[in-house]
């Protein structure tokens, strides 16, 4: 008999790692059930499901006769993805908690501790390698450059969207490393939610069956995120964390994008993001988030959903994260490169432009404006199916309202200034 590979998969409690457990035992793995805790249930009065999740999750490693192991990433979560809001940034905690606590702790933890031999997720998504593939991989470092040597042959995994179009997830997985994709196993890659549901109701799970559908952060449950944030720094004073000193709550002005007129106040910058309405007391027609001043704490806002100031077609990231490691040829050989672009995981894939900088960072330039375009963001692209990886948007190109307002002025007729300002040379 062959060596029985030995996977660990993350158990969240639902219904698609608890199929991706099931389909892995089915394979013939050696199959450990692993349950993250996020957050402490305690701090949440009684809000956070997470020990009812963890129960679930336990019931199916149970029936599928698997090892179950629990483990806390609390004290992760808050100095590697809450401490993004430091510079004002209203980031993707998807992302980011899957690059520094699913992808990176998680993965370290079932490799180093437990011996496995690849893990598995429940994600909707797919790779290009093969199942054998990926228990035939060992651990290669990072680069330390920007470009690798040349002359070095890889076959690097590569990041594709799966069957289910809808349900697809490689979005959040952008800023996976190479290491970590290169020893993961996607057992729903092939599958749609449907599918998923019906193989979890033949093989009796009912209890993750009748649960709702998350769609909140994985750590908070339903509620929003900044809103939770507030909500923690009211709740336990900004003593309680080193890490939360600088989510004090600071009320600003709400400030009219078109005249400067002061319209309201806010209980804190970090608890809006663009695009969003602003709840303005003594305001009848709704007004919207276009931009936020950081240092003076004044939220601009304009007085329509689609107002121009929230719509942009330019925008620079930091270094860019490549999936495979290295830019795509075609990218390093001309410079600029046709694909497509989204910040936000619910949006259409839109055209684009990349050019790529000698600092690694990247230039997007869209065919069309996109409404809401935020720092701290992540811009995710893809060529056809592919996705290519993120990287965190640190600079915005001029509104389509300056624009138009810098238009005005070159359309207005000049002053008579000469008898103030004579020109020099008259």
């Amino acid at each position: 008999m062959g060596v029985v590979r030995h996977v660990v998969c993350a158990m969240s409690g639902g219904v698609d790692s608890s199929v991706s457990a099931l389909l892995l035992k089915r394979m013939g793995y050696h199959v450990t059930g692993v349950f993250m805790k996020n957050w402490d249930s305690q701090d949440e009065r009684g809000v956070c499901s997470s020990e009812r999740d963890c129960e679930d999750a336990y019931k199916v490693c149970k029936r599928l006769d698997m090892p179950f192991h629990q483990v806390s990433y609390v004290k992760e979560y808050w100095h590697e993805v809450f401490r993004v809001y430091e510079k004002g940034r209203t980031p993707n905690p998807y992302i980011i908690s899957y690059k520094h606590i699913k992808f990176k702790h998680f993965y370290q933890y079932a490799v180093n501790t437990l011996g496995a031999d690849a893990m598995a997720t429940g994600h909707y998504a797919r790779t290009s390698q093969e199942d054998e593939e990926v228990f035939q991989q060992k651990h290669v470092p990072p680069p330390r450059t920007l470009f690798r040597d040349r002359f070095e042959i890889r076959k690097p995994a590569r990041l594709y969207q799966g069957a289910d179009r809808l349900k697809d997830q490689t979005f959040f997985l952008s800023q996976i490393s190479q290491d970590a994709l290169r020893h993961t196993i996607f057992p729903l890659a092939g599958l749609t939610k449907d599918f998923v549901k019906k193989i979890a109701a033949e093989a009796g799970f009912q209890h993750v069956l009748k649960k709702k559908e998350s769609m909140g952060i994985c750590f908070i449950g339903e509620r929003d995120f900044e809103n939770f944030i507030l909500e923690v720094c009211l709740m336990q004073g900004t003593n309680w964390c080193p890490v939360i000193f600088f989510l004090k709550p600071k009320p600003g002005n709400f400030v009219s994008i078109e005249d400067g007129k002061i319209m309201g106040q806010h209980k804190g910058w970090f608890t809006l993001t663009l695009g969003q309405r602003a709840r303005i007391g003594g305001q009848v027609d709704p007004w919207f988030v276009v931009d936020k001043d950081i240092t003076t704490g004044d939220v601009f806002v304009g007085p329509t959903t689609n107002h121009p100031a929230l719509f942009r077609d330019t925008i620079q990231t930091d270094r860019f994260h490549w999936i495979a490691e290295d830019p795509p040829a075609e990218l390093v050989r001309t410079q600029m490169m046709e694909c497509l672009f989204r910040f936000n995981n619910r949006m259409p894939l839109t055209p684009c432009t990349v050019t790529l900088n000698l600092d690694g960072s990247v230039w997007v330039m869209l065919r069309e404006p996109i409404r809401a375009l935020t720092p701290g963001q992540f811009a995710v692209l893809y060529k056809g199916d592919e996705c290519l990886g993120s990287g965190k948007i640190i600079r915005l190109g001029p509104t389509k309202f300056t624009l138009q307002k810098g238009q005005d002025c070159l359309s207005c007729p000049p002053k008579d200034t000469n008898q103030q300002h004579p020109e020099p040379f008259s």
